[in-house]
């Protein structure tokens, strides 16, 4: 049991870290494709 406790302590914090990142950076990937898709139209 302890060796979960330490695995959970190590590893839960990193992953924490990478879904906050991944979620913040979804919007603005969203954001870059909508503006990518909208290009061609701009430049006629």
């Amino acid at each position: 049991m302890e060796n979960w406790v330490s695995f959970v302590t190590e590893v839960g914090f990193p992953i924490a870290v990478t879904f906050y990142l991944l979620h913040r950076i979804e919007g603005k990937l969203n954001q870059l494709i909508e503006s990518i898709h909208a290009l061609p139209e701009r430049m006629q």
